[in-house]
């Protein structure tokens, strides 16, 4: 198998005499899709704010492509294609999503200073904004608000600004939280649908959808690693069933 894209080695993270994060290692390869799940508490968005540079560990290293980026701020890390969503949505309420979207482009390419020029002198940021939105359905909607949006079109808005930063590994924190059940078919689509390349670690509550979508699966109980493995391995593991996927039988 090929190098890890992604190389998590040995993260802790305690708060005083709290141990959030306990040791965790996982590595995440191109193309691959892998979920995290674990009870609440189980340190989950610790360990993604670890990953991302959100948090410094109090041990352990995070590579990525091969490249230690444990002394990287967080813009750094964006910059070399670790990028993420959070579990609770951050849009800017009133401004276009398709301007949003190109925005992000700018921030990426370093261009946003000269956003007071017309919108006419980027058409190839404007044409990259509608392929993302197109992509995830969202094409038609371009000159709306999230205001105006469904929530879970308010998702889909998260994961084009991620997109639109041209991830190599993308951390999908809870893309379904808040999500009603009758827009989680269309979330989900939009997620089948990512570029087949790119590596998605992805934490979620939704078993169905968590169970659909990854290839292979983590489990945190008590900021510590519990087991991994196939889902069906993970569907089928009586520790996890007790500490977790038991809750929701």
């Amino acid at each position: 198998m090929d190098a890890p894209l992604l190389d998590i080695r040995g993260l802790s993270k305690s708060f005083g005499g709290l141990h959030v994060t306990r040791q965790v290692s996982l590595q995440l390869h191109a193309g691959e899709r892998l979920g995290l799940i674990g009870p609440n508490g189980a340190g989950k968005t610790t360990l993604i704010n670890l990953i991302t540079g959100f948090l410094e560990p109090s041990e352990g290293r995070v590579w990525l492509s091969g490249q230690d980026i444990s002394p990287l701020a967080q813009d750094q890390r964006v910059r070399l294609g670790l990028v993420r969503t959070f579990q609770i949505t951050q849009l800017a309420p009133r401004l276009p999503i398709g301007l949003q979207v190109a925005l992000a482009i700018h921030q990426r390419q370093g261009s946003v200073r000269k956003m007071w020029l017309p919108i006419g002198r980027y058409p190839q940021v404007r044409d990259e904004a509608m392929h993302i939105l197109d992509a995830l359905g969202l094409s038609r909607l371009a000159e709306q608000p999230p205001l105006a949006l469904a929530y879970g079109q308010q998702r889909l808005v998260e994961i084009a600004l991620a997109m639109a930063l041209n991830p190599r590994v993308l951390l999908l924190d809870e893309p379904m939280a808040g999500v009603p059940t009758a827009e989680r078919q269309t979330v989900l689509q939009a997620l089948d649908s990512l570029p087949r390349e790119l590596a998605i670690l992805m934490i979620e509550h939704d078993m169905d959808l968590v169970f659909h979508f990854a290839h292979r699966m983590v489990v945190l109980a008590e900021g510590a690693v519990l087991a991994q493995g196939s889902p069906e391995i993970i569907r089928q593991h009586a520790a996890v069933r007790t500490a977790y996927l038991g809750e929701v039988d």
